[in-house]
């Protein structure tokens, strides 16, 4: 008898059909002796509805307020779920984020979990029922309703496997696990038996929408077995675990890209050694994530300063980064709100250096201009206009023969 955590996303429980079906899965998984708690998103479609009414009374709508309206979302879902499990005679019970004392920062809208209390959990398990929780959500320090940001309820349903000692924790979607790039822009992307909890991170950071990042994270923190299953197909899908290079690692294993780029210029701030903290301190303190990085050194005493964020972000960091270059005494912003990035992630490139060059020379062949670029061991980022996205991503695809398992093409660029 195994504890097994169930994670089922938006489209899973998009419709009372399919929340029906979750609730027959569940309950054959009961039936079977497993000790069960199932973690749920709000119906697809949801979270993006209560936000558009937010956004239509204030863009700018408190960040509190807006996540005791989003919270809504999860609670209805696990309200159905645990209506359907009772019609299946499968015992249950549901819980928000704060019955089940998921302690969080005060941060709305992007909150960290500090602390579980399970106890609440274990007698549930304890009384035999299933255990429905309302991922996404949770208590901040004042006593208030937080939210973890999107994807959100992959972070609690992994955070919740780590507290029980899960056996596993298993996240159901859309897809019937990691493919090696999305399947709508390359049609021959190839699904992974298994990825390592390094490559996923890293993926899931550039913009694989499988998983969200944190979730990642805390699995890899706490050896969380984690896998990643389809809600409407049977198979052994995706499980990301640990793992090292070894001689026959693919140099690539998967492409990642992310649509919601922006990147944000100041130019012309004075050449020192303290001024990037200047430039992005005050971006750091509105908590907005900064990705890509690109100081170039002029030859007057100057210097340009570039960086990435989240297009969600953007018109908040222009604002604040037009008042850093007011007080530095900068020429000017300038802004770009229609690029995309591009990443390629694979243990196998730690020690293969031509696979940057295999990159390049694929994105130069297409005509694509790479207009920043970072690496690590094993990634590589570009951003490019938005409009050549799914044109590199193809191109790359195949470049790394990703259709054929991981083909060793890049290695004949050594």
């Amino acid at each position: 008898m195994a504890l097994l955590v169930l994670k089922f996303g938006g489209t899973s429980v998009g419709s009372l059909e399919r929340i029906e079906a979750v609730a027959r899965r569940v309950a054959a998984l009961q039936q079977a002796g497993h000790r069960l708690v199932v973690v749920v998103s709000a119906m697809s479609g949801e979270t993006n509805r209560l936000l558009g009414l937010a956004r239509g009374l204030d863009l700018d709508a408190p960040a509190a307020e807006t996540d005791v309206l989003l919270a809504t979302g999860e609670q209805v879902t696990i309200g159905l779920l645990a209506i359907a499990l009772a019609k299946q005679g499968c015992a249950a019970r549901s819980f928000t984020g704060e019955q089940v004392c998921i302690h969080t920062d005060g941060h709305h809208g992007k909150a960290r979990i500090l602390s579980i209390d399970e106890l609440p959990l274990q007698q549930c398990l304890a009384a035999g029922q299933v255990a429905v929780v309302a991922g996404f959500q949770g208590r901040g320090p004042d006593g208030r309703i937080t939210t973890l940001g999107r994807g959100g309820s992959d972070t609690t349903a992994v955070a919740l496997s780590a507290a029980l000692k899960a056996d596993e924790c298993q996240i159901f979607t859309d897809v019937d696990g990691v493919y090696t790039t999305d399947p709508r822009i390359e049609p021959k992307a190839r699904r992974l038996p298994r990825i390592t909890f390094e490559e996923m991170l890293e993926l899931a950071s550039l913009g694989a929408k499988v998983l969200q990042i944190r979730s990642v994270e805390f699995a890899g923190k706490y050896r969380v077995p984690l896998r990643v299953l389809s809600s409407f197909d049977e198979g052994e899908g995706t499980l990301i675990t640990y793992g090292e290079p070894s001689m026959e690692s693919p140099l690539v294993s998967g492409i990642a890209f992310s649509r919601q780029e922006a990147s944000l210029t100041i130019l012309g701030v004075p050449d020192r050694p303290s001024v990037a903290a200047q430039i992005l301190g005050p971006i750091s303190d509105a908590n907005i994530d900064v990705d890509m990085i690109v100081q170039n050194t002029l030859g007057d005493g100057t210097a340009d300063f570039t960086f990435t964020v989240n297009r969600e972000e953007f018109r908040r960091a222009r604002a604040l980064l037009e008042q850093v270059a007011d007080e530095l005494g900068a020429d000017c912003v300038q802004c770009n709100d229609s690029m995309a990035k591009v990443s390629i992630v694979g243990l196998g490139m730690w020690n293969h250096p031509g696979v940057a060059s295999t990159m390049f020379t694929c994105l130069g062949r297409e005509g694509i201009n790479m207009q920043l670029i970072s690496t690590s061991e094993i990634k590589i980022s570009v951003a490019i206009d938005e409009k050549y996205l799914e044109l590199a991503v193809r191109a790359l695809h195949d470049a790394f023969g990703l259709a054929q398992g991981g083909d060793v093409a890049g290695m004949n660029n050594n």
